[in-house]
């Protein structure tokens, strides 16, 4: 593979020194952007899209080619691992993602099986072909969603308001749902690993859902299953650290544990401190984050507030490790010249925190 022309993404995951803060964004490959858009409609569906190798990896380089970020995501769904289980996966137009066989019973649970990954070969062939593509520009960040978060649409069967089915699991049968939680972090861990394989120079674990769960139930059924996915990836490869990242939507209040599970970085959504999250780890990792999306439909100038808001947040880096981002995915309503700003703003201001 080429050699890393921009590496401050991966080093400052790794709190090494680095000339300015990195950025990316979440969802930054996206319907915001006009060429998506035009992609996805040659490509006929949602699916189409991400499970073409070529469409999957022109959508991923899209944002590169206007904005200068430090990294680059694959373009994927976190749910191609739930449908490789046999869970029947659509894209209801208007309604987002749903699940043909939601997981509601105990036959369907004890049934159910970690996935072959040649049903993901799609995936790993995107992620090849998108490393020899960005040539060194940039890294490539490899992801999937957490056992919990995946759980939560393997049992509702598509997005919920309330997770009713899932917490009535938990509370009534929680045997069963540890089953699942098992099973996913096996697959999740084995996802993982073969997108590394391929190319991943990074990898992030999306627990979009863990913050729905109370204290002490965030621990035992969210937290413990992803420290068991970090603890069997694999950390290098092409002679260099792969570094981990895990983000919890709403997880703030359990940032000094999130930062124990073996993470080389924890994601931090928009309501959490950046400060506050950084004096509690002690800059033992790496943090993400976290400016609000909504932020990017204020004009130039407030954007460019409140980047530097972010960056005095966090402060200067020292022995820590910040890349920037935002405190969830960009909005598909986001004007492409806000993330013009925001990079930009980024790029220049960080530089006075890096000595």
């Amino acid at each position: 593979m080429t050699q890393l022309k921009n590496d401050v993404f991966l080093r400052a995951l790794m709190r090494e020194p680095v000339p300015y803060t990195p950025i990316w964004m979440m969802r930054q490959a996206g319907r915001y952007l006009p060429e998506y858009n035009q992609t996805r409609a040659q490509a006929g569906s949602f699916l189409g899209l991400a499970q073409n190798p070529e469409y999957a990896c022109e959508v991923t380089l899209q944002p590169l080619r206007r904005f200068a970020l430090d990294a680059a995501i694959l373009f994927s769904d976190i749910l191609t691992v739930p449908d490789a289980m046999g869970l029947g996966l659509q894209f209801v137009t208007g309604e987002g993602p749903r699940f043909e066989r939601p997981l509601r019973d105990e036959a369907a649970i004890a049934a159910l099986r970690a996935p072959d990954l040649d049903r993901l070969r799609y995936v790993f062939d995107a992620v090849s072909l998108v490393r020899r593509e960005l040539d060194g520009s940039v890294p490539l960040i490899g992801f999937s969603g957490s056992p919990w978060t995946l759980a939560c649409y393997m049992v509702e069967g598509q997005g919920s308001s309330d997770y009713r089915q899932i917490k009535t699991l938990l509370y009534q049968r929680p045997d069963l749902l540890h089953r699942i939680l098992g099973l996913n972090a096996q697959a999740v861990a084995a996802y993982l690993n073969a997108q590394i394989q391929a190319g991943a120079q990074a990898v992030m674990v999306f627990d979009s859902w863990g913050g729905v769960l109370a204290d002490g139930l965030f621990q035992q059924f969210s937290l413990d299953y992803t420290r068991q996915v970090v603890a069997g990836l694999q950390r290098e490869h092409e002679g260099r650290r792969v570094p981990v990242i895990v983000f919890t939507k709403g997880g703030g209040q359990w940032v000094e544990a999130i930062a124990q599970s073996g993470c080389d970085a924890v994601g931090l959504d928009w309501t959490a401190n950046l400060a506050a999250a950084r004096q509690r780890v002690n800059d033992r990792v790496a943090l993400q984050g976290n400016l609000d999306p909504m932020a990017l439909f204020g004009g130039d100038a407030a954007i460019r507030a409140e980047a530097r808001r972010v960056l005095a947040d966090f402060g200067p880096v020292g022995q820590g490790g910040h890349v920037f981002n935002l405190g969830h995915g960009i909005s598909q309503f986001t004007p492409p010249e806000a993330v013009v700003s925001l990079v930009d703003e980024v790029h220049t201001a960080s530089r006075a925190y890096h000595g």
